[in-house]
C-alpha cells in the first residue's frame, strides 16, 4: 500500500512547494491539495466534521497554482486534488489546467473530483444542489472528451458544447485517473460510470470495507481503492490494507514547519508499524 499526504495549502502556512519538497525528500508517494474557492458567510449547510469549521478553509490558495508550485517543486511526488470540485467548474477551462499541471509534472497529476457539501457554495457558482451528481458526472465526461479527441464535442443534460480544440494534452494517456470522492449513497454509482479509482474519507463506523467489496462485485474493469483521512493508526492502516486499499492518505495542519514535521512523524512510525519497522 501506498502512503500520501493532504493538506490544505493556505497563505500562512508552509508554501505549497515547500511542502511538497519537504513530502517528497521523506519518501511519501502523494500529496493531494484540498479545493475551496470561498466560504459563503453565512450557511446553513452542516461542516461534515460536527464542528466549527476550521479556518483553513477559508484560507486555501487556488488549487491549480499550488499544484503546479508543488510540481515544479518535486521529481518523483504524484500530486493531486483532494478533492476538485468540478460542479463550481468550468470545464473546459479545468480541462486545460488538468492537462497543463500532468504535463508540467511529467505525468504526475492524480485528478480527485467529488460534488462538496457547502450548498451555499455551490449555489454562487450557480449550481442547483439536487442535481449536482448528474453535473459532476457530465462535466467529468467532457473532460474525457477533451483530453482523448483531438476535436472534441459534448452534448448532455447540464453540459454542451460543439466541436472545439484544446491543447495541450495530458502526458498520462488517456487521462490522468479519476478519483471519485465521496460517501453518499450512491457515490459508487459515479465511480462506476466515470472513475478509475473510489476515494472516500476516512468516517469511523463508516463500513467503507462492505462498500469496498461490493464496488468490486459490480465493477466489469479495474477500479483501485484509496481512502483519505485515516489516522496515524497501524492497526486501522492494516485493515485498509488487507481489504486491498492501493493508497492511504493522512491529513497534516495547516501550521509552520515544526508542527508540520511533528505530525509527518507520527504518521510515519505509523507506517513503520505496520510494516514491522
Amino acid at each position: 500500500m501506498d502512503f500520501g499526504i493532504g493538506y490544505f495549502p493556505t497563505h500562512d502556512a508552509v508554501a505549497p512547494g515547500a511542502v511538497a519538497r519537504l513530502v517528497e525528500e521523506r519518501g511519501h508517494e502523494s500529496l493531494f491539495f484540498a479545493e475551496h474557492s470561498h466560504i459563503p458567510a453565512r450557511r446553513d449547510s452542516p461542516y461534515p466534521g460536527g464542528e466549527q469549521l476550521p479556518r483553513k478553509y477559508l484560507h486555501t490558495y487556488d488549487l491549480f497554482v499550488a499544484l503546479t508550485a508543488a510540481a515544479v517543486a518535486t521529481s518523483k511526488l504524484r500530486v493531486g486534488s483532494g478533492i476538485c470540485l468540478v460542479i463550481q467548474r468550468d470545464p473546459i477551462h479545468t480541462a486545460r489546467e488538468v492537462a497543463s499541471v500532468d504535463q508540467l509534472s511529467g505525468g504526475r497529476f492524480e485528478f480527485g473530483v467529488g460534488a462538496g457539501w457547502n450548498r451555499e457554495e455551490m449555489a454562487n457558482h450557480g449550481t442547483d444542489p439536487r442535481t449536482r451528481m448528474a453535473l459532476l458526472t457530465e462535466r467529468v465526461e467532457a473532460m474525457k472528451a477533451i483530453w482523448t479527441q483531438d476535436e472534441a464535442s459534448y452534448h448532455g443534460d447540464h453540459v454542451s458544447f460543439d466541436q472545439i480544440w484544446q491543447w495541450p494534452k495530458p502526458a498520462q494517456r488517456p487521462h490522468p485517473p479519476v478519483l471519485v470522492g465521496g460517501n453518499g449513497a450512491t457515490v459508487l454509482d459515479r465511480v462506476l460510470a466515470v472513475g478509475d479509482a473510489w476515494f472516500p474519507n476516512y468516517m469511523p463506523g463508516d463500513d467503507l470495507l462492505t462498500r469496498a467489496a461490493e464496488l468490486r462485485e459490480r465493477a466489469e474493469r479495474p477500479i483501485d481503492l484509496m481512502v483519505m483521512g485515516v489516522p496515524a493508526d497501524a492497526q486501522v492502516l492494516e485493515r485498509f490494507q488487507n481489504a486491498g486499499f492501493r493508497r492511504a492518505v493522512r491529513w497534516m495542519p495547516s501550521t509552520g514547519l515544526a508542527p508540520l514535521e511533528a505530525a509527518l512523524e507520527r504518521w510515519e512510525e505509523a507506517i513503520a508499524e505496520l510494516n514491522g519497522e
